[in-house]
């Protein structure tokens, strides 16, 4: 089990430096004037920021599992319930950056109208005929 905690503990530390150190890399070029870069940056950290959700609320999840396999079933309660604390505020996050992964499309300008449309000055023929 204490292994188990350790590679749990180990991951989420990466995963949160993995996520820390893309932040950092943007404020170094939100100074620049690269906008391509940014955008490139901004899809990585919302990718970081999914899996360090993943592994928070994954990690103690297995433990619980693995935990209940061997009949320790406190240990099981424990992370378990650890488990439903971390996914409380990691749900809301996940589906908030899932939706920055997919943006909504870009408005569209409208085409002409597809139908007669009048025109002022007492004439009132379509354009065209």
């Amino acid at each position: 089990m204490g292994l188990l905690v350790l590679v749990w503990v180990c991951g989420l530390m990466a995963a949160a430096g993995w996520w820390v150190g893309i932040g950092l890399e943007q404020w170094s070029v939100s100074y620049g004037d690269q906008p391509a870069e940014f955008a490139d940056l901004r899809r990585r950290a919302s990718v970081a920021l999914l899996v360090v959700a993943f592994v928070a609320t994954a990690g103690p999840a297995v433990i619980a599992l693995v935990a209940y396999q061997l009949r320790r079933v406190r240990t099981a309660v424990v992370f378990l319930v650890l488990t439903v604390v971390i996914a409380v505020p990691a749900a809301p996050i996940a589906v908030l950056t899932v939706r920055d992964l997919d943006p909504a499309p870009a408005p569209t300008t409208p085409g002409p109208p597809g139908h007669c449309v009048e025109r002022s000055g007492g004439d009132t023929r379509c354009p065209g005929g």
